[in-house]
């Protein structure tokens, strides 16, 4: 991708060619984030862990990366948990942060029926394994056909990636409620001050709200088993070529048994 924009540089700024090709212009210098070599092994065996058995926390992780031979205490797991944005899906008293003075507005599905596209969509974050780094992954998804509205990759948990993704995702369309967790990035005002200016209603998850996020769980678990670890991605440019591949096809093609065999593209468009 960098390549294709630097081409006919002399004609064209960088600026402008990413505008046109829709690109985050800092989007093109993305490099893995590192850890030690030790810690992003540990950080593989815990992803994949985490992702067949969501409700596991540090304790449980812990216990289990040392049945499997590993020696790693569990402040260590803690740590590398907080870096990967892992936290157990179980109701518990405290869950997601928000920043310090961020708004936190109320729950709005409680005994809401979901029945039409654009009714419900809602977002969350996930840890990317690399060969030599990893990445987080950004999705917005339409709760009744499972369709991913938009997606968007990230070195840092900075917010900003998560306002491009929906001001992308806002460009195709509008949902009645939008739902978060109360994550930093989902709280801050530049978020939820789109989502307020296109005439959306904010939901955000508040305590034993977790399962809600279930969608979203279940669409990383796709990825994935389907995509992610089945190439093991060397790099950034390598990771986006081929989720740009695989979005279409979850999207476009591939069948859900959840929608009577159909296609989430299908079935938000009501084809």
């Amino acid at each position: 991708m960098r390549a294709l924009v630097e081409r006919d540089q002399a004609e064209l700024s960088v600026r402008r060619q990413c505008a046109l090709l829709g690109l985050n212009r800092a989007s093109l210098y993305y490099q893995a984030a590192t850890e030690t070599e030790e810690n992003l092994r540990l950080m593989r065996l815990l992803d994949a862990e985490y992702t067949r058995h969501p409700f596991c926390g540090s304790r449980k992780l812990t216990r289990w990366l040392r049945d499997q031979g590993e020696e790693a205490n569990r402040k260590r797991v803690q740590r590398l948990m907080r870096l990967m944005g892992l936290e157990a899906i179980y109701p518990k008293p405290r869950l997601s942060q928000g920043g310090t003075g961020h708004r936190v507005f109320p729950y709005l599905l409680r005994g809401v029926t979901v029945a039409r596209p654009d009714q419900v969509w809602s977002t969350d974050i996930t840890y990317v394994p690399l060969a030599t780094g990893f990445m987080y992954l950004a999705a917005i998804i339409d709760w009744y056909s499972r369709y991913v509205i938009a997606w968007r990759l990230s070195n840092t948990l900075d917010g900003s990636f998560c306002q491009e993704m929906l001001a992308e995702a806002l460009g195709q369309g509008r949902p009645e409620i939008f739902n978060t967790d109360q994550g930093v990035q989902f709280t801050a005002a530049a978020f939820t001050g789109q989502l307020q200016a296109a005439g959306v209603q904010v939901s955000m998850d508040g305590r034993g709200r977790c399962l809600d996020n279930v969608f979203v769980e279940r669409l990383w678990r796709t990825v994935k088993y389907e995509d992610i670890y089945l190439y093991r991605y060397e790099g950034v440019r390598e990771l986006r070529q081929g989720l740009q591949r695989y979005f279409p096809f979850y999207n476009e093609e591939r069948l859900h048994q959840s929608l009577d065999y159909r296609t989430p593209a299908a079935v938000y468009r009501g084809s």
